[in-house]
């Protein structure tokens, strides 16, 4: 009934990765947005809260409500910027750099899998499309 239909094939191919992702990122106690989020901000420490929500593509609201779970577990640190002191800036704190290995090794881990799946082509085939596809709709 839905096989042509972009939302329903899509959702449905993140919920299964969505699983994937929740199996990599729980010896953490991390769900898959919190992971991403860190490793977001153990690459690049003091980003501000805008430039994370930017990289991760999701609004304002939904970076706040990210760092405020990674805050309270002690992994990252927000301060006012000095040059806009509405922004925060984000900075990791030592236990998040203490797994930022492990959280990379985990994340890459899943990526091989995903693309002995699939091929190292088809992988990255998709993911190009899928960064095209959602280019064109913003």
């Amino acid at each position: 009934m839905f096989d042509r239909c972009i939302y329903f094939n899509t959702t449905a191919l993140a919920r299964q990765l969505d699983r994937v992702w929740t199996a990599a990122f729980q010896p953490f106690g991390l769900t898959p947005p919190q992971g991403f989020m860190l490793r977001a901000v153990l690459a690049r420490p003091g980003l501000l809260q805008s430039e994370l929500a930017d990289e991760l593509k999701i609004a304002r609201a939904t970076a706040t409500r990210g760092l405020d779970g990674l805050e309270a577990r002690g992994l990252v640190v927000r301060s006012k910027s000095s040059g806009d002191r509405r922004e925060s800036l984000i900075t990791p704190t030592a236990e998040a750099l203490e797994i930022k290995d492990a959280l990379n090794a985990a994340s890459g881990a899943v990526t091989q899998r995903l693309q002995g799946v699939f091929g190292d082509q088809v992988f990255a085939g998709f993911v190009e499309q899928a960064k095209a596809i959602a280019a064109k709709l913003e």
